[in-house]
This record gives structure tokens, C-alpha cells and sequence, in this order.
């Protein structure tokens, strides 16, 4: 989600608890004929680390100068993965039915719809991206499907506003009710030139008290010196820059919402589930994943 685009009228899907992304990789789908393809897009490179076939071969090259680069970036991509499936059920578990998931990315399976539905069935989602691909993935998939509680609208993170008003979100979810808002690994494409701070600011101030702010960021901390300057090297030619943030960086994204425990944590020890990550002790290897990951809530 990291291209300008203009907004489009959401489309809105009632989904059963099976569903899942998969169902839109139709054998006859084609890119939209405005994409261009010679650009890596972070997206796409980002569905090559989770092994996904939606990639072509300029996001295929920089993914591989990234991974010999940073040899984690696989393993750091499914662990991001993990962690927004247990930050959903975290939300659905304290009753939050309303979910807005800012850079959606490549659909694939374990999205948000799909966790949040297990633990709560009326669930309204809401998936706001500026990939065109994104957008035709959805429109493949709603297109079976009656009107209901899922929604996709296209809109740009780096203009919050346009995400607020957007008549499709607000067709979808009551701001004056909890909402857990997701910017899972898509603040690092934002530049602080940008207002990175402000647009994060900004969307939280619209939310109403007991909704959670779910955030993953990608970090220098943890990786050496040379691996996060040719990481950020490699996507200067991408479709958006690389913007590794210090936790001292990252922290103030979460503003004056209440940390749910553990807090502002390296990305596998967020809450990891029982038998997959000491809680601390990483196996090895995993002391690679350069990311911070957090849940907190507004009171």
C-alpha cells in the first residue's frame, strides 16, 4: 500500500467462516492494464517472501537482493503473519467487531476477515489499500458473494483523511464504537517527511475509547548495520522507501493508548503461542527478525 492512488466506492461481502483469500487467485486473472511491472512493489515482493504467486519478475529480483541482503526476511514476513493472526484474536477476544486494515498487501490466507470470524462471527472488516492488484484480488472475490460485512476501499495512508471520510469505511463501521485499527508492516514505507507521526496521530484521535491500535514495524535493532543500510538501499528503487525505525522511534506511533502486555516487543515474542516462541529465548535464527510488534488500547 504504498503508491498514490485515487478512492473508490467500497464493495461490501457477507463471508462465511471458510473463506479466505485463496478463493480469488483465479486461474485467468490478469494485472490491471495500468500496472506497471518493471517496478518492484513492496507488496509484491512481500508476497514472494511469504512464498505467493503474485509477483513478476522485476518484485522477484529486488526480493532476492533483499533476502541476500538479510537472509530473515522469509522468516520475518510469516512471523508478521503470525503475529496479526494473534493481535485479531486478541481484539475479537475483547469483544472488538469492528476492524479497519490499513495496507492490506497481496491478500493470502490467515487475513484478518478470516481470524476475526472465528472469534467473532458478525464481524466488520474493512481493507484499505492503493494496490490496484489488491483491489482486483477483492473484486474476484466479492464478486460471488452477497452484500455484508467485509469491505475493500482503495485509499492512501499518507492522506488519513481520505480514509476517515471515505463513504465506504463509513458504511461499514461506527466510529463511535471500538475499532481495532491495523497498520501491520506499512509504517516503514512512510517517510517522516511525510507526517508519518501525524497520519498515525490523526487516525487514532477518530477512534472512540476501547479500540486497539495493532502495529508492526520493521527496525535496524536487530539486524547488522550492513543488512539494514542494503535493505534500504534496495528499495530506493522500489514503489516506496524503506524507513527502518530505532523502538525509540517506533514507540510514539502508539501515542497515550495503554500497552497490552507484553508491551512494545521484538516481533516473535508478542504474545507467541504455547510451544511455537520462548517467551524469552529465541531459537536460533529468530534473534534475526529485525521488527518490533505491539497492541495497545485506547482508553
Amino acid at each position: 500500500m504504498h503508491e498514490d492512488s485515487t478512492a473508490s466506492a467500497a464493495t461490501g461481502t457477507d463471508i462465511g467462516s471458510d473463506w479466505d483469500w485463496a478463493r480469488a487467485r483465479a486461474d485467468d486473472w490478469q494485472p490491471p492494464t495500468e500496472l506497471d511491472t518493471g517496478v518492484p512493489h513492496t507488496a509484491r515482493m512481500y508476497d514472494y517472501y511469504l512464498g505467493g504467486k503474485d509477483n513478476f519478475e522485476a518484485d522477484r529480483k529486488a526480493a532476492e537482493a533483499a533476502i541476500a541482503a538479510y537472509p530473515a526476511l522469509p522468516l520475518l514476513a510469516r512471523t508478521n503473519r503470525e503475529f496479526l493472526g494473534r493481535a485479531v484474536e486478541y481484539a475479537a477476544g475483547r469483544g472488538i467487531r469492528q476492524y479497519v486494515d490499513i495496507g492490506t498487501g497481496i491478500p493470502s490466507v490467515g487475513s484478518t476477515s478470516e481470524v476475526a470470524r472465528r472469534v467473532v462471527p458478525d464481524a466488520r472488516v474493512v481493507y484499505v489499500d492503493n494496490d490496484p492488484i489488491v483491489a482486483t484480488h477483492a473484486r474476484a472475490l466479492l464478486a460471488s458473494h452477497k452484500a455484508g460485512h467485509t469491505s475493500v476501499i482503495e485509499a492512501d495512508l499518507r492522506d488519513p483523511a481520505s480514509i476517515l471520510d471515505h463513504p465506504g469505511l463509513l458504511a461499514a463501521v461506527d466510529l463511535d464504537q471500538p475499532v481495532a485499527l491495523m497498520l501491520v508492516a506499512v509504517l516503514h514505507f512512510i517517510r517522516d517527511e511525510d507526517g508519518a507521526e501525524a497520519i498515525v496521530r490523526t487516525l487514532r484521535d477518530a477512534l472512540a475509547p476501547g479500540s486497539a491500535l495493532i502495529l508492526s514495524h520493521g527496525s535496524p535493532d536487530f539486524a547488522s548495520r550492513e543488512s539494514a543500510a542494503e535493505g534500504a538501499r534496495i528499495y530506493k528503487s522500489a514503489s516506496a522507501p524503506l524507513v527502518l525505525r530505532p523502538r525509540a522511534a517506533v514507540e510514539p506511533f502508539f501515542g497515550d493508548f495503554e500497552f497490552a502486555g507484553p508491551g512494545l516487543v521484538q516481533l516473535p515474542l508478542w504474545r507467541p503461542e504455547a510451544g511455537h516462541v520462548p517467551t524469552t529465548d529465541l531459537p536460533e535464527g529468530w534473534q534475526d527478525v529485525s521488527a518490533y510488534a505491539g497492541v495497545a488500547v485506547k482508553r
